[in-house]
């Protein structure tokens, strides 16, 4: 063997090794460690290598897989057809390069008609519906054989569960939907805010947090998440032109790609694809690139696939958006929960459109796995193309006059000591009365999600503090217009709106004020669960660890976190002085019929229902009084069977436990004047995104 021979594949070898850790660490831990340029890169050089060397091709080269590994945890499903992955493009001559292929591959004198898509950055999943109902949803995997995780998918709203087929059109019998599962940005930024309060590892991109969040054991851990679907696709069930089974999805009630368009020629695609760059910052999610399909499907079966890819599309990906600038220092913010988080001081430098001279660098594991010094150069980006983060050191053009950097022992707003709690990432102060908790934690109090006092934003609520108007949330009640039209850009009318809407603020319900203190692992759903349960400020600071951490889904840690948090005097009083401003201290409920057949009864509902999907069914059940479980035992009063029941059914029928169909359900449920139709919606589903956490638990 020649010597340049044998450095080729000792290359390829150990490149093939760095991709499968990568692959791992992406697929499988949803943990990457570099960008999907830096992988592109990787792959892009193995496949330069073995052109070269075709003979030496292993069969299990990272070349020749379309994805990750089914993990252990999950159910494997195969595919009815395999879901491939794309071929990449990354200039305007490659993409002609594919249009070229594909010409040859068809009969000479064949007109090709393209379809353009926007590339969304997230989770390849196939849904499965027979007659016209979700059965099953399964995540790419390897493309032969992926993760189960209907149960999952079947949280996340944009799904629909049964199709809209229009009155009079044949429901299909077996459709293969294939799309993306991803996650908004909004809500992106928003679990990495609350991972971040809570001490825990943030996702490095929305692509990682759809992934992470689709593939929970829990699937009300999924139904937290916010995440989206796009379809892209049909295999099974499609139509004679892609462009047509797109049209057909849209009408069936799925999201297709945004702006996707049938072009005439490459040329055409390559200006669609040009022009959606210029604006894909803009949009609510991430997207990498564009997709170019053949439109006729016949077209598409003559062309085929490689082992990896289909011959009749590819995948354009964008550059990445990354700048090199040098960092000049590294300053502590303190949250409204007391955690440390260390920024970056950049060198001004251009970014995506915008000025970039602040870098988030997440906590004190960030920095030592990236080996981050001050006066270090650094590349950086924008995670889900909205938040500045550091990549990498650029370390060949260290000077040797970085300064390593340490989280500070003591508080940078107080001088409190700080401390890093077993098994979490983040350092907090100790000191609960620390000035940045309160400054945070009043821009918290009067956001959206919490007691949504209009034109209280963070710029006021520092002026208040600043001119010592207000040092903790009832100041916000004993406000005067005098004080407010003192203030730097704030005339009569603004002031008396934002009296307005602190008067208004009053009215709000108890959920939504927990929500509004900050109480340590309290969020909007868990908020709304213990004002449900307790009623009343009064019950619910009377109430001990146990008796809190009894309710579902609370759990001994928030129930900790509680009794603490109305244990402190300064707490107390807040409280008392809140009330007496006249805040609403109550949960108003609904009143119940103790009469009726479900009230106080513990229900499971299983398979797929004719009309309701399940989140409806068990909001009418609770509406009504009932406790909706997930599991069956001899507890269970009634088990609500629709189709494919499986071991809940089997469980049940052993056990004893009455079983009910949809009819029956509905049936009885209507008995007492509960609500029977589709229009019994769970209350939150019409919410805006980004307003708290209240999505349907299942």
């Amino acid at each position: 063997m020649d010597l340049e021979r044998a450095q080729a594949l000792d290359e390829a070898q150990k490149l093939r090794r760095e991709i499968r850790h990568h692959e791992f660490l992406y697929y499988v831990l949803d943990a990457p460690e570099i960008t999907d340029a830096e992988y592109d890169a990787l792959m892009r050089r193995l496949q330069e290598l073995e052109r070269a060397y075709p003979d030496d091709v292993p069969p299990d080269s990272p070349t020749r897989r379309v994805g990750g590994k089914v993990s252990p945890e999950f159910t494997e499903v195969r595919h009815m057809t395999p879901l491939l992955s794309l071929g990449n493009a990354f200039s305007d001559e490659e993409l002609a390069a594919f249009d070229a292929r594909v010409k040859s591959g068809l009969p000479e004198g064949s007109e090709v008609e393209y379809v353009f898509e926007p590339k969304i950055d997230g989770l390849a999943c196939s849904l499965i519906y027979e007659n016209g109902r979700l059965v099953r949803a399964a995540t790419r995997g390897d493309g032969e054989v992926g993760e189960n995780v209907t149960a999952n998918v079947r949280t996340i709203r944009s799904i629909p569960l049964t199709l809209n087929v229009k009155e009079g059109e044949e429901v299909p019998e077996l459709l293969d939907v294939r799309g993306e599962v991803y996650m908004p940005r909004h809500a992106f930024m928003k679990l990495n805010e609350q991972r971040s309060e809570a001490g825990e590892n943030e996702f490095a991109n929305p692509r990682n947090a759809a992934a992470g969040s689709l593939r929970q054991l829990d699937p009300k851990v999924t139904a937290s998440r916010q995440l989206s679907f796009f379809a892209y696709g049909v295999g099974a069930g499609h139509k004679d032109k892609h462009s047509a089974s797109l049209a057909m999805l849209h009408d069936y009630g799925f999201k297709v790609s945004e702006g996707y368009a049938v072009v005439k020629n490459i040329n055409e695609a390559i200006a669609k694809i040009k022009n959606f760059a210029a604006k894909r910052q803009s949009l609510a999610y991430d997207t990498d690139g564009a997709v170019i399909k053949v439109n006729a499907v016949y077209q598409q079966n003559i062309l085929g696939a490689t082992g990896k890819d289909p011959r009749w599309a590819i995948a354009f990906k964008f550059p990445p958006e990354q700048a090199e600038t040098k960092l000049e220092d590294i300053i502590i913010q303190v949250g409204r929960t007391g955690v440390l988080t260390p920024t970056a001081v950049l060198t001004p430098v251009k970014l995506s459109g915008s000025t970039i001279s602040r870098a988030t660098l997440h906590n004190e594991d960030f920095i030592r796995s990236k080996d981050i010094r001050i006066g270090d150069t650094v590349v950086i980006n924008k995670a889900g193309e909205i938040i500045p983060e550091v990549l990498h050191v650029v370390k060949e053009k260290r000077t040797g006059a970085e300064q390593e950097f340490f989280m500070p022992a003591e508080c940078p707003e107080c001088g409190w000591k700080t401390e890093r709690l077993n098994g979490e990432a983040a350092i907090r102060c100790t000191n609960p009365h620390c000035p940045a908790l309160g400054r945070e934690g009043l821009i918290h109090f009067a956001s959206k999600g919490a007691m949504d006092i209009d034109g209280c934003g963070p710029a006021v609520i520092n002026q208040l503090l600043d001119n010592g108007l207000i040092s903790d949330p009832a100041d916000l009640y004993l406000l005067v217009k005098p004080q407010l039209t003192a203030l730097e850009r704030m005339g009569d009318k603004s002031a008396d709106n934002l009296l307005n809407a602190i008067a208004e603020s009053k009215k709000q319900n108890l959920d939504r004020l927990l929500f509004a203190l900050g109480i340590r692992h309290v969020g909007a759903k868990v908020a709304r669960l213990l004002a449900l349960h307790f009623g009343s400020m009064e019950k619910l600071m009377a109430a001990e660890t146990d008796e809190i951490a009894a309710i579902e889904d609370i759990g001994p840690k928030i129930a900790e976190s509680v009794v603490t948090y109305f244990a402190s005097p300064v707490n107390i009083d807040l409280i008392e002085r809140l009330k007496e401003l006249g805040l609403n201290m109550e949960m108003e409920a609904a009143e119940l019929d103790t009469a009726h057949p479900f009230y106080g009864k513990t229900m499971v509902f299983t398979g797929t229902m004719p009309t309701l999907d399940r989140a409806t069914a068990q909001t009418m059940a609770q509406q009504v009084g009932a406790k909706v479980t997930g599991s069956v035992s001899k507890k269970t009063d009634y088990v609500v069977a629709g189709a494919e029941a499986g071991s809940k059914l089997t469980k049940a029928q052993q056990l004893g436990v009455t079983v009910i169909d949809e009819a029956e359900f509905l049936r009885l449920l209507g008995e007492h004047g509960g609500e029977t139709g589709n229009d019994a919606r769970p209350e939150n589903e019409a919410a805006k995104p980004g307003q708290g956490e209240e999505q349907s638990l299942f």
